[in-house]
């Protein structure tokens, strides 16, 4: 990259990126075009051909997997909350927000599988648009997550304390905070992404001078990795010396487990993105800048970012439906508005009533279910 201050570097981002616009990824004042971001010392420029081929074939498929399978989840996880549960509690409002960001997240993908197979043709104003949603949702998400890590804390380790901080009014505010967080996280990504034409089609993706690439993948490691990370492990050693006090050794161990499945999976899924993506934005660092070995970077990057964004897919398991009572829940929200629909003369589908599944809420421990896993 040397010292040319005006050099623009793309961020290898499958999302943000198009597998297309992987091939021009080095830009100098907008006037040279090559197709790599380093000087190789070779006298042929990386043309990364096999990235573009396995990105073309691969990523819509996968995209779409996750598209289908997340959407419908989190889809029913808002219908849920909202028709049958009626938002009674901060916990709700974490879980709403949280499938929320997910949606966001996830209604962005038709549109990256189109520019993956074609090129982009919604010109620059949406590509700024479709990215700031894409982005919006991704740190929604990992804020949203944090703030139900806390609201377990809170419920669990501090249940007296809990009682009058955890209101429907206050998780209503700090989502509204964290919704703007969100935002200003997002800003480098959106201000640096634009549509340029290359090799006669035009693609949307980030162009980031040297120095805000750096520090725009430092900053997302450390919002998407170290500080979801460092917050679940404060907060779950708190509720696991509280929970082995528990007498019921049944709840109890069910509990933990979960507590390890949440924290073992969020890193299972995110540290291989992270971890690619500090590799990829330091290659001369590390010593890895051959155009082979950024080639397996950028593939690498491809697909940890959608096993990232399976973590999508697997939020409504999580946080929502691994409540016994958010099950019946979602079994009433089935069968009264979608299976009573389908097979009108089956009354098996709308016997049971919202209000007979609710009938065991209290205020102070109908929400501990969801909130502890128990």
């Amino acid at each position: 990259m040397g010292d040319d201050k005006d050099t623009l570097t793309q961020l290898g981002h499958p999302m943000l990126a198009t597998a297309h616009s992987l091939l021009v990824t080095n830009i100098k004042g907008y006037e040279e075009d090559t197709t790599s971001p380093f000087d190789y010392g070779e006298s042929e420029p990386c043309k990364k051909v096999d990235v573009k081929r396995i990105s073309v074939w691969l990523l819509p498929l996968l995209y779409s997997m996750v598209f289908a399978v997340g959407f419908v989840g989190n889809l029913l996880v808002v219908l849920t909350l909202i028709n049958c549960k009626k938002l009674k509690s901060m916990t709700d409002i974490y879980l709403l927000n949280l499938a929320i960001s997910d949606l966001l997240l996830l209604l962005t993908l038709p549109v990256w599988i189109h520019s993956v197979t074609n090129e982009w043709v919604l010109g620059g104003v949406m590509c700024k648009v479709i990215t700031g949603v894409y982005q919006v949702g991704y740190f929604g998400g990992i804020f949203f997550i944090i703030l139900l890590t806390i609201d377990r804390y809170l419920a669990i380790v501090h249940a007296v304390f809990a009682l009058k901080a955890r209101t429907v009014t206050f998780g209503v505010a700090t989502s509204g905070v964290t919704w703007v967080v969100a935002a200003f996280a997002s800003l480098p990504g959106i201000i640096f992404t634009e549509t340029k034409l290359e090799d006669g089609a035009h693609f949307c993706g980030p162009y980031f001078p040297v120095e805000w690439k750096n520090f725009y993948s430092i900053m997302r490691t450390i919002l998407g990795l170290v500080l979801p990370l460092l917050v679940m492990v404060i907060c779950y050693s708190g509720i696991l010396k509280t929970l082995l006090r528990c007498r019921n050794e049944k709840k109890r161990h069910k509990a933990v487990r979960l507590i390890f499945v949440i924290m073992i999976g969020y890193f299972l899924f995110w540290t291989p993105y992270n971890v690619t993506l500090i590799l990829d934005t330091f290659q001369v660092f590390f010593d890895v800048s051959s155009c082979e070995t950024a080639s397996q970077l950028d593939k690498a990057i491809h697909v940890t970012e959608t096993l990232g964004m399976t973590h999508c897919c697997v939020n409504p398991i999580i946080y929502a439906f691994v409540g016994e009572k958010f099950r019946r829940y979602v079994s009433v929200f089935v069968r009264k508005h979608i299976a009573k629909h389908l097979c009108k003369q089956c009354p098996i589908f709308y016997r049971e009533t919202v209000d007979r599944v609710s009938s065991g809420y209290t205020p102070s421990t109908g929400e501990q279910e969801v909130s502890a896993g128990l």
